[in-house]
């Protein structure tokens, strides 16, 4: 088991930049598979991002050519980097980890805005 601790969710505007941070403790991170959810009021919980433990992602269509997803195994820290923020995009984020596709520890969760 992981513990997921998110950071660097606030308030920005339209088409503005924001990076997210999820710092893991616990064993085997660098083996594992993180990941980024989202979910807005009155809306499901959907996928934002994942990175394998080869660094493979996947994105959501909504975000493609505009988020990032990045890991740092030495520092046991996986990163969203969010370009060209739209109102949509306002949410909670949660930072996942888990084995494959199969994704059991999450974290608290991080508020972002985007509004002008």
């Amino acid at each position: 088991q992981v513990q997921l601790v998110e950071s660097g969710g606030g308030l920005v505007q339209p088409g503005g930049t924001l990076r997210l941070s999820c710092a893991a403790s616990g064993s085997a991170f660098s083996i594992r598979s993180m990941g980024w959810y989202r979910q807005a009021p009155g809306k499901q919980r959907e996928l934002v991002a994942t990175i394998s433990s080869r660094g493979s992602s996947n994105y959501a269509d909504s975000v493609k050519g505009r988020f990032t997803i990045s890991r740092d195994d030495a520092k046991n820290t996986v990163y969203l980097e969010m370009s060209s923020l739209k109102p949509e995009d306002t949410a909670v984020y949660y930072c996942t980890s888990g084995w494959g596709n199969y994704f059991s520890d999450w974290g608290q969760g991080t508020q972002v805005t985007v509004s002008s």
